[in-house]
């Protein structure tokens, strides 16, 4: 596998062809490699690499003559190189390459995340990615040294990564976005301070999917306050499907199925139908009156309704803050395993009977639930990459009054951004300042 060296210049450069017949020649019967020009970044700190490898055909060392074109690509080692297949063999051995955006790309969450998304975990082992990574001006030497340890690991389906700080140039036919980049809450900060600067990036982050994107792009928002921002991205994006939103609620559920699991004394993956309504903070509502371990409803195992209706509850609306006391740091990987989860509940068919809670668009739901904002909701998919609502749910007097309060929630959120929704001028009347699980 070539190697190049490494380089803090981003200059644009151009092999002439008689320097490819050249190095052609000095390849002889190893597989023929193609230098593609790199389209010239719009922002100043941007960088493109690519790859491409063959499974299980994986090349020695070539070794080529020491003298170098004056006008020498700087990139990352391999990225530098493509290895073309034949036609006949990406046919038989390859799906179609799909694009991958991650913001907040040199952040613990993607440090986790990024290596599943390049092993074939998620997308499975026939799979070639391209990675397009976004960052900041204060984190693009990190972005640098995310991929180079992409590099060094050498996944043979990661095909391409690029580092950028212009979303315009991450998002350019992109078919999933992970949404992960956000200012944290600091000390002093009011929940609405928050809603108003996280809301302004993720404006800025619509308005590019809707410029660049696929049109069917699917698009994941973790950045809290995650409900509201993926409303401010789906209204500036008005040229993708509103449906194609979801804001990050797998790891709540992920929490809930594992305290039902421990006071039931069962395996987690006996629970299931687990639904996480409404807000991505500690107004949501874990739903175990539709949950189920062993085919059975949560109540009829547990028979504590006083456990389930304060203990339970209370524990997963907090386990986020619990876990900082604990370990010092948010929940990073539990976070990157909840992605990997939600992306894989939409690519693959749910199992008969059961569903997954996403946080998504409300207007046309069967449920009476506010229209018209993103909201936590059991779903069913066809693995097509598409979903639907759950209408065989129940409902008690219990779980529709907390459904109240945090949709009550997300009303006043959305008020509190109407300035970055078209909607006018913004008013802040939050009910309560209400923490957010992991929030400081």
């Amino acid at each position: 596998m070539a190697v190049a060296e490494l380089s803090t210049s981003y200059t644009k450069t151009h092999l002439h062809s008689s320097q490819l017949s050249s190095l052609s020649n000095r390849l002889g019967n190893f597989r023929r490699c193609a230098f593609r020009p790199l389209p010239l970044p719009r922002a100043r700190n941007s960088l493109t690499i690519s790859c491409s490898v063959a499974p299980n055909q994986v090349q020695a060392p070539v070794a080529v003559q020491n003298e170098e074109p004056k006008n020498k690509t700087e990139c990352f080692g391999v990225f530098c190189l493509t290895y073309d297949l034949k036609a006949e063999e990406e046919t038989k051995a390859w799906k179609k390459l799909i694009n991958i955006a991650v913001s907040g790309a040199a952040g613990m969450i993607s440090n986790h995340l990024l290596f599943k998304l390049a092993s074939g975990e998620v997308f499975g082992p026939d799979q070639p990615v391209a990675l397009k990574l976004l960052g900041s001006e204060r984190s693009f030497q990190a972005l640098e040294g995310v991929a180079m340890e992409l590099e060094d690991s050498l996944f043979p389906l990661l095909r391409e990564v690029s580092i950028s700080i212009d979303p315009y140039e991450v998002f350019q036919d992109v078919e999933w976005a992970l949404l992960i980049g956000a200012k944290p809450r600091g000390p002093g900060m009011e929940r609405a301070g928050l809603l108003d600067i996280n809301g302004q990036i993720f404006a800025e982050q619509g308005k590019a999917l809707n410029a660049v994107a696929s049109r069917n792009v699917k698009v994941i928002v973790v950045g809290n306050p995650c409900n509201t921002n993926a409303l401010i991205c789906l209204k500036n994006a008005p040229n993708i499907p509103a449906k194609n939103f979801h804001a990050l609620t797998r790891l709540d559920e992920n929490r809930a199925k594992c305290q039902l699991a421990l006071k039931a004394g069962v395996f987690y993956d006996k629970v299931s139908n687990m639904t996480i309504w409404g807000n991505h903070s500690t107004t949501q509502v874990p739903d175990f009156l539709n949950a189920r371990i062993n085919g059975f409803p949560v109540k009829e195992v547990i028979r504590d309704q006083k456990w389930l209706e304060e203990e339970f509850t209370e524990k997963v609306q907090k386990r986020g803050g619990v876990l900082i006391k604990k370990w010092g740091r948010s929940s990073a990987a539990s976070t990157s395993v909840s992605i990997v989860d939600a992306i894989r509940s939409l690519i693959t068919p749910t199992p008969e009977g059961d569903w997954f809670s996403s946080g998504v668009y409300t207007t046309g739901n069967p449920y009476g639930i506010a229209e018209d904002i993103v909201f936590s909701m059991p779903c069913r998919s066809k693995g097509d990459g598409d979903y639907e609502l759950v209408k065989d749910v129940i409902f008690d007097d219990y779980l529709l009054e907390r459904i109240t309060r945090t949709e009550a929630e997300l009303l006043a959120e959305k008020r509190c951004v109407a300035h970055l929704i078209g909607e006018g001028i913004a008013f802040c009347d939050l009910p309560e300042d209400t923490m957010l699980p992991g929030e400081m």
